[in-house]
């Protein structure tokens, strides 16, 4: 009798730890986490309302650039000239609603750094022009490209227009810069329109099927993707690192856009306010809202002091393109004149940083992928 009580006991034991068992594993990885949102309604809504129409629209604004480039260096002028620079602005205003998704093709060309590492190498960029030889897929010329190359091309090589129309009139310098513009700006639609095809094919629904909860999700990769730029290149890049934050001294060298000296701080709210929309989901071509970063918080009651976590962010977004609209257009000059304006933006674009970095990523039960240097 006492021996069938034991055993009996053993098969029962046996039972509830299988059953225990079967229940953390949820028929997944023990990585995983299902708290029945539906991921796939908002990867689909990345994809086909923000991601894919924001490149559209990208890779249509670098091919207008890449005509005006044309017709300057066939025809060099200060009318030519104001274009280029006008379709050049466009593109960069542009490429602030892209920059954050370096995922599939993007990742694998290197898409942000290709296009926007500033400042801008002078020296090798004033050699290769007398060379006339340059490979921009090496990664050692990473900073001889892109869009603060052409800054430096259409706005930094002479203190007035006239002058610098004359680097592309005159026989012994015209062969160089016009062949080097007119790479420069083919390279941003090559790299843009292999990115643009890649999502239009097959890349969409490698995308959009990737639902898992799990580091190798489409939702873990491209929210790791968004933070690493949000922290690393809005924050850090457009401000901190030209505001001196990370140095003994302030480096105004270091602003985006700085030959241009006019649309620095543009750059920076665009940059804002796609972050923003990112979060809330909102359509590149229309008002409305789908599935996102801010409805995940709200499906889970994410509440921080009260208050709805997703509010906190959106609210802190807004006082952070309040806090940058106060700066300058020329944020080189901002940073030399009155560089407090610089570092209270920086603060203001950090505490979001936390918002999004810690509290989200732990609500959502996503891990960081990258490595923080600097601290939150």
């Amino acid at each position: 009798m006492k021996r069938t009580k034991v055993w009996g006991f053993i098969i029962l034991l046996s039972l509830i730890v299988f059953a225990c068992s079967t229940s953390d594993d949820g028929g997944g990885t023990s990585e995983e986490t299902d708290d029945n949102f539906n991921r796939s309604a908002m990867l689909i809504n990345w994809a086909d309302n923000i991601i894919i129409p924001a490149y559209t629209a990208f890779n249509a604004d670098v091919a207008v650039m890449v005509q005006a480039s044309s017709v300057f260096t066939e025809t060099p002028s200060e009318a030519n000239l104001q274009n280029l620079r006008n379709a050049w602005k466009d593109a960069y205003v542009s490429f602030q609603s892209v920059s954050m998704f370096e995922i599939g093709k993007a990742e694998e060309l290197n898409f942000r750094n290709r296009l926007n590492v500033y400042p801008t190498d002078v020296t090798s960029i004033e050699e290769n022009v007398s060379n006339n030889t340059y490979n921009f897929s090496l990664p050692s010329n990473i900073a001889i490209q892109g869009f603060p190359a052409i800054d430096y091309l259409i706005n930094g090589l002479a203190g007035t227009d006239a002058e610098i129309v004359a680097f592309y009139n005159s026989e012994s310098t015209a062969t160089g810069y016009n062949g080097y513009l007119n790479e420069l700006t083919n390279t941003v639609l090559e790299l843009s329109t292999t990115v643009l095809n890649d999502w239009e094919g097959s890349y969409r629904s490698t995308f959009v099927a990737g639902t898992s909860s799990s580091a190798t999700g489409s939702v873990d990769k491209l929210v790791n993707d968004f933070l690493y730029y949000y922290e690393k290149s809005l924050r850090a890049g457009k401000i901190g690192i030209p505001a001196g934050v990370f140095s003994v001294d302030p480096l105004p060298e270091k602003v985006e856009a700085l030959y241009s000296k006019e649309i620095g701080k543009e750059l920076l709210l665009a940059a804002i306010t796609a972050s923003q929309n990112f979060f809330n989901g909102k359509s590149f071509t229309s008002a409305s809202e789908g599935e996102s970063l801010k409805s995940y918080l709200d499906f889970l009651n994410t509440i921080k002091n009260g208050d709805d976590l997703s509010t906190l962010i959106n609210n802190q977004f807004d006082i952070s393109k309040t806090k940058a609209a106060e700066l300058g257009n020329d944020l080189a000059l901002q940073v030399t004149t009155d560089n407090s304006k610089m570092t209270e933006t920086y603060d203001e674009l950090q505490r979001n940083v936390i918002l999004l970095k810690v509290d989200m990523l732990q609500a959502l039960s996503i891990n960081v992928d990258f490595v923080d240097a600097d601290g939150d």
